[in-house]
């Protein structure tokens, strides 16, 4: 048996490569890059033919590029392609006989093999395109084998915003549902003249025209400004000063009242323009003009009536009696002398006033006067049952004028004191007072000033 040649040099010529050539009839044509094939004759020139190592090392010789073509998983890794020859049969040393057919001893391994592709550039493989019945059976193979994880349910934006209630009905607003119920108030009062409700929030001055005035109401985010002509109606006489800014102190007077309005107009930006002036005339017509089932009017004198304070001055209040304002003075608003009427009434405070006299001869100007004192028990009949004339009781200096000294004691009564010899007592220092006498007629009482502590 012929040794095994134990290597192969391709970089030198083969001893038979001058006088053998592969044949090449049998084989496709290959493209021009591929034309450089391995050698199709491994044999040696005495016949001796080489074994699978010989084989291999040969075409890993031949083709420069094997390494980059297995390296891709052309070539199997488990068995080399001469192994494959081998294993069917086929004597390894009939590679090596000089008369065997050149395309009968290598050709079958380069026709299993697939060329290595030595192009600059590779063409993109077309993806292989899966029927719809392959995705479902590799889905349903996938679903097969992999547990089934729960879908979490879809949430539309009506079910985010849901709000679970106690009760039936929901009692609680939120900010969307106070937006439209006072954009519905604002639409229902500009189109049947419902009458609505505010407080007087602030006094704005028109840029453009300084001598226009508006009160600033606010109706939850909505904002209604109300001009000084439709607040209050214009003085007979100013003075000799600026209308505008008589109107503008007018309606300063007026900050922090409750006032009714009627919405005339809502523009795209919140902002809403209203009338003073027509919701009182709606109101007038009401209460005044109104009857209630026995044909008798509502308002009339002597009944006791709520009023809302709207202004304050240092001579008394302004009261608006259901679409009609009455001055009210000091003497009316309590029995005890010197009241301050700032101190003890505000803009917007409801009062409790007992209506003197009402004119209806005029029905777009009604004229009535009130008082808020009478409209109280007298606290001298009931006080002066408290007091016993010789006894000394402690109170608080109220006014002093050229009267005497009046002092306030318990109760809300004053008790008129001549001027004590050490001189004249200020306003609010606490004295000690002798009961000398009581009118219960005249609900009077009258003593005299026998300690006295100065108010620091």
């Amino acid at each position: 048996m012929p040794k095994k040649a134990t290597t192969v040099d391709t970089a030198e010529e083969s001893p038979m490569g001058s006088q053998a050539e592969p044949n090449t009839e049998g084989l496709d044509e290959a493209p021009d890059d591929t034309q450089a094939g391995p050698p199709a004759e491994l044999s040696s020139g005495d016949g001796s033919g080489h074994d699978e190592h010989a084989a291999e090392s040969a075409l890993h010789q031949t083709d420069p590029e094997f390494d980059e073509f297995t390296a891709e998983g052309a070539v199997p890794g488990d068995k080399s392609q001469g192994d494959s020859e081998f294993e069917d049969g086929s004597d390894p040393e009939q590679l090596g006989s000089s008369n065997a057919d050149p395309s009968n001893e290598i050709t079958p391994d380069i026709q299993n093999e697939p060329l290595p592709d030595s192009a600059p550039e590779e063409k993109p493989k077309r993806a292989r395109r899966t029927s719809k019945a392959d995705q479902n059976s590799e889905s349903q193979s996938q679903s097969d084998s992999e547990p089934e994880k729960p879908k979490a349910p879809r949430r539309t934006r009506a079910q985010a915003n849901r709000i679970i209630s106690i009760d039936e009905s929901r009692s609680v607003e939120t900010s969307a549902d106070k937006h439209n119920s006072n954009l519905l108030d604002l639409v229902e009062s500009l189109k049947s003249k419902k009458i609505l409700s505010g407080t007087i929030q602030g006094v704005e001055r028109s840029t453009d025209n300084p001598n226009i005035s508006y009160a600033v109401i606010y109706h939850g985010d909505f904002k209604v400004i109300i001009p000084a002509e439709e607040v209050v109606e214009p003085p007979e006489d100013f003075r000799d000063r600026s209308p505008g800014d008589v109107m503008h102190y007018m309606i300063t007077k007026r900050l922090g009242a409750e006032v009714d309005y009627i919405v005339k107009g809502v523009d795209k930006e919140g902002i809403a323009a209203a009338s003073h002036l027509e919701a009182m005339a709606s109101k007038r017509k009401e209460y005044y003009f109104g009857s209630d089932r026995d044909g008798n009017n509502l308002l009339y004198e002597g009944i006791n009536a709520e009023a809302r304070v709207v202004s304050v001055i240092r001579a008394g209040i302004f009261v608006d009696l259901f679409g009609a304002e009455a001055y009210i003075p000091l003497r009316e608003l309590s029995y005890q002398r010197g009241v301050d009427a700032a101190a003890q009434f505000q803009p917007g405070q409801r009062v409790l006033v007992k209506m003197l006299s009402i004119d209806r001869s005029n029905r777009s100007k009604i004229l009535v006067s009130a008082s808020v004192k009478q409209a109280t028990e007298n606290p001298y009949e009931k006080a002066l049952r408290k007091y016993v004339p010789g006894s000394r009781y402690v109170g608080t200096v109220s006014m002093v004028d050229t009267n005497g000294v009046f002092v306030s004691l318990d109760g809300g009564i004053d008790c008129l004191c001549s001027y004590p010899k050490r001189g004249r007592p200020p306003r609010g220092s606490r004295v000690t007072v002798r009961i000398i006498g009581i009118n219960n007629e005249s609900n009077r009482i009258w003593g005299a000033i026998t300690h006295m502590t100065t108010a620091r």
